[in-house]
């Protein structure tokens, strides 16, 4: 299992005097030289943070699916959690591509748009990212926390089990309307609960709509629910039902 979450609004930057950003020691060190081009462009502007603190990625994202994801905490412990966070979990970057909970990375609030003399991030990470996460992600099931804004920088290959995440309020007389910032913080809710839960990872949509039924379990969420196969290219949905 893959789990890709967005990148985060909120953050905290690096201690004073922590380590700037060292793209050899990344995640995907074949994307460095991509890195580079992008922190080059960004040199001298207020994106700048080629020597800005860094912390790992887990303690600088802080935003609302974070928190609820709990990520630092479960890096800090002992057995499958920690292990699950660290392999598992991929965060997209529109600086960076992506890192893992544990990269050591600057706060950048970067968002999705044209550099001068790089162009748009979506079409500039895109061809980048599908060469260094095919053999990573091909043949597993990539459940897919990102919202609309950060598709371009990524689809998993065709060979992946890719399933989105989506959230849905019921009210009182059963009406339901999808909601946007409120996810944020059920996506991370799941992110937690599929990588602290006993048992095997989910390895298909099947294992992880019964692996997310935990939260229907313990009261969390109302239902979950899941709208099957998928057409080739696009992910298939899994929908958590909140009150």
């Amino acid at each position: 299992m893959l789990l890709v979450l967005p990148p985060s609004r909120g953050q905290t930057p690096g201690p004073d005097g922590a380590s700037p950003l060292d793209l050899d020691a990344l995640t995907l060190p074949s994307l460095a030289p991509s890195r580079r081009a992008l922190l080059d462009a960004l040199a001298g502007g207020r994106h700048d943070v080629a020597s800005s603190p860094t912390a790992p990625a887990a303690a600088v994202l802080t935003g609302v699916l974070f928190a609820a994801a709990e990520l630092p905490v479960l890096l800090r412990s002992r057995g499958a959690a920690a292990a699950r966070t660290r392999e598992s979990v991929l965060v997209a970057s529109p600086l960076l591509g992506v890192v893992r909970p544990q990269d050591r990375v600057p706060a950048s609030r970067l968002a999705m748009g044209t550099v001068p003399g790089i162009g748009g991030l979506g079409p500039y990470w895109r061809p980048h990212l599908e060469a260094a996460l095919a053999p990573l992600a091909a043949g597993r099931l990539v459940v897919d926390a990102r919202s609309s804004e950060f598709l371009p920088l990524w689809r998993p290959p065709l060979d992946a089990t890719w399933v989105a995440v989506k959230v849905e309020q019921q009210a009182a007389d059963g009406a339901r309307r999808v909601v946007s910032h409120f996810a944020k913080h059920w996506r991370g809710v799941l992110t937690h609960h599929l990588l602290t839960r006993r048992g095997a990872e989910p390895d298909d949509a099947r294992s992880l709509v019964r692996a997310a039924r935990g939260l229907v379990a313990s009261g969390a969420v109302l239902a979950v629910e899941h709208d099957g196969a998928a057409r080739p290219g696009q992910p298939s949905i899994l929908t958590l039902v909140v009150a």
